[in-house]
C-alpha cells in the first residue's frame, strides 16, 4: 500500500511497526484465506489499506492530533484479524488477538486499550462508536465497497459478490464545512440493483449513521446522483 500514511514513519511511528511485522501480516494473510474458503468478499491488504486510509483521512480532516490517528491506523490495519478464528464475533476474537500482539511487542496499556476498544465494536453486529478512532474505523470499513473485492468468478456470484462487483465508483468524503460525511457510489445495474444493496448493507449504513453523529456529522448515502440517506 502506497499512502501518506504508511510512508511517513516520523509522523506514524506506530503505526508502520505494526504494518512492516512479520506476524501481523501472516495473520492478516491466513484470515483472508477463511474469508475466500467461506464465499466472502476480499479481507486482505487490499481492504484494510481501504480501510486505514479511509481511517486516517476521517480524523485528519476533523483535526485529532497526530498520535490519536496513528492508534486509528492500527485499529483499521488490524481490524479483521479475528476472522482467523471464526467470522462469528470476529471483532471481539480480533480485539483480543491484537491485545496479545501489540503487547508482545511493547506497546502501553495507554496505547493499546483505545485500539482494542475500536476493534470490538467495528461490526454492525454488536459494534457502537465508543471513540473518535471507533466511529472513523466503522465508517471507512463499512464504506469498502467495490469491484475488486469479489474473489470469486462470475458463476459463483452470490448476493455480496454482485453488489460489490457493480460498484464502479466509491468516494467517501467530508464537506468543506465539516458537518456531514457523504459515501458516493456509482453502480452498474446491469450487474446488481440498488436495492440488492439496501439489502445487504442497511444495517451497516444505519451504523454508519450512529458513527457520523458520535464525530458531529451527518452521514449522506448517494448512489448514482441520488441521495438516499
Amino acid at each position: 500500500m502506497s499512502s501518506e500514511f504508511a510512508e511517513n514513519e516520523k509522523r506514524f511511528p506506530l503505526y508502520n511497526k505494526v504494518r512492516n511485522d512479520h506476524d501481523i501480516r501472516v495473520y492478516i494473510e491466513e484470515q483472508n484465506k477463511s474469508m475466500h474458503a467461506m464465499g466472502y468478499t476480499e479481507h486482505s491488504f487490499g481492504h484494510i489499506g481501504v480501510v486505514a486510509e479511509r481511517t486516517g483521512y476521517i480524523l485528519e480532516t476533523l483535526g485529532k492530533d497526530d498520535h490519536t490517528v496513528d492508534l486509528a491506523l492500527i485499529a483499521a490495519w488490524m481490524h479483521d484479524l479475528g476472522n482467523v478464528v471464526n467470522r462469528v464475533d470476529h471483532s471481539q476474537s480480533g480485539a483480543m488477538m491484537t491485545f496479545y500482539l501489540l503487547d508482545k511487542m511493547g506497546f502501553a496499556a495507554e496505547d493499546i486499550a483505545p485500539v482494542i476498544r475500536a476493534i470490538g465494536n467495528h461490526d454492525e453486529g454488536s459494534g457502537v462508536p465508543v471513540s473518535d478512532i471507533a466511529a472513523a474505523l466503522i465508517l471507512a470499513d463499512k464504506s469498502d465497497v467495490r469491484r475488486n473485492r469479489v474473489q470469486d468468478t462470475p458463476e459463483h456470484f452470490d448476493i455480496h459478490d454482485r453488489v460489490n462487483y457493480s460498484v464502479t465508483s466509491s468516494q467517501l468524503k467530508i464537506n468543506s464545512e465539516h458537518t456531514a460525511i457523504k459515501l458516493k457510489l456509482v453502480i452498474d445495474t446491469r450487474y446488481g440493483e440498488i436495492g440488492e444493496y439496501f439489502e445487504i448493507f442497511m444495517e451497516r449504513m444505519l451504523l454508519c449513521r450512529k458513527a457520523a453523529k458520535f464525530l458531529n456529522l451527518e452521514f449522506h448515502l448517494i448512489i448514482n446522483e441520488q441521495t438516499l440517506m
